[in-house]
């Protein structure tokens, strides 16, 4: 998607006086418009501007946890009241041409297998013509979106950023890609939209706790739907669905158990072996590349006691001699 789009009614940057770190109800708005509008929007990084494309695996022990998530806005939609609906149309997502994933230390606790991965690691892509550049002439394919998209709770007080609400935020939905529309139920007066953790790629689980992280320009249109009722987020999207955008060679492994989350661990654990054993890897680009490329979907939940999470690894990542399958 291009990095220009006529029409903008208003523009945000993301400078100190727009940027936040927790949802609030009570936070200024940074700009009010109207049903209809359409707004460019300015993102930092996730982390608030702390990494950036010359950044080593040092850096991360001067990371400031508070500022991971920092958010542009909030933007107010003039005549928003709780019960209506904020219809979020994503018309275009752009990326600065840099990016990282970032394995945080264990104490952290982020990510699926954190407690196995316990040591920092950071890798800085390289994003242009449409891949972002990994080990062994691995590239994968880059479709950003914004992570965290939501509007202000009906709760007083600072909330943290990091998991989702009713009302939105931290979802990592990897689909709601330009072309996409969100729709997120408003609990307070003008909604008080807010948008960051931007993302060139994801796979679905985000394993390691990050994807690839990267500053992005998000435009957006808003209109207020009072002929809708949500209690939570919905959306429209066309994809992807697979990495590449349509159906392609993958290769899976399955974990099996009791709960949902150690089926999920499963699953990831055999596939770093795959990738270690049989793709040449070393276990923390593993790690790292299921969180950037790697999906995971549930198979199964009726066959108790017992479920079933699959992993799929998309062939089409590798350069042609390294692939299992044409």
């Amino acid at each position: 998607m291009s990095d220009e789009y006529e029409g903008a009614a208003y523009e945000i940057g993301a400078s100190d006086e727009t940027v936040h770190s927790a949802w609030d109800n009570s936070l200024e708005p940074v700009q009010t418009v109207e049903s209809g509008d359409v707004v460019r929007i300015t993102c930092r990084d996730s982390t608030g501007g702390q990494f950036g494309p010359d950044s080593t695996v040092a850096d991360i022990a001067d990371l400031d946890i508070d500022r991971v998530h920092t958010l542009t806005g909030p933007v107010a939609i003039e005549g928003a009241r709780p019960g209506d609906v904020l219809e979020v149309e994503l018309l275009a997502v752009d990326h600065s041409g840099w990016g990282v994933t970032l394995i945080l230390p264990s104490e952290a606790e982020l990510g699926l297998l954190a407690e196995e991965f316990p040591e920092p690691d950071l890798y800085v892509w390289d994003l242009e013509d449409g891949v972002g550049r990994f080990a062994n002439g691995i590239e994968v394919p880059l479709d950003p979106f914004p992570g965290i998209m939501g509007v202000a709770p009906a709760e007083d007080g600072a909330h943290s950023t990091f998991p989702p609400r009713s009302v939105g935020g931290n979802m990592d939905i990897k689909q709601l890609t330009a072309g996409s529309t969100l729709y997120l139920p408003v609990a307070v007066e003008d909604a008080l939209f807010s948008v960051g953790d931007g993302h060139a790629a994801q796979g679905d689980g985000e394993v390691c706790g990050t994807g690839i992280e990267a500053p992005m320009t998000v435009t957006c249109r808003f209109t207020l739907r009072s002929d809708l009722s949500i209690d939570q987020p919905q959306f429209e999207t066309t994809g992807p669905f697979t990495p590449s955008g349509r159906d392609e060679p993958m290769y899976g492994t399955t974990g099996i158990a009791d709960d949902l989350q150690e089926a999920a661990r499963d699953a990831v654990r055999q596939l770093i072996d795959h990738l270690e054993a049989e793709r040449g890897l070393e276990r923390r680009e593993a790690y790292m590349l299921c969180s950037v490329a790697v999906d995971l979907k549930i198979n199964e939940v009726v066959n108790a006691p017992n479920w079933v999470v699959s992993a799929y690894l998309p062939e089409g990542i590798f350069p042609a001699e390294q692939r299992r399958s044409a």
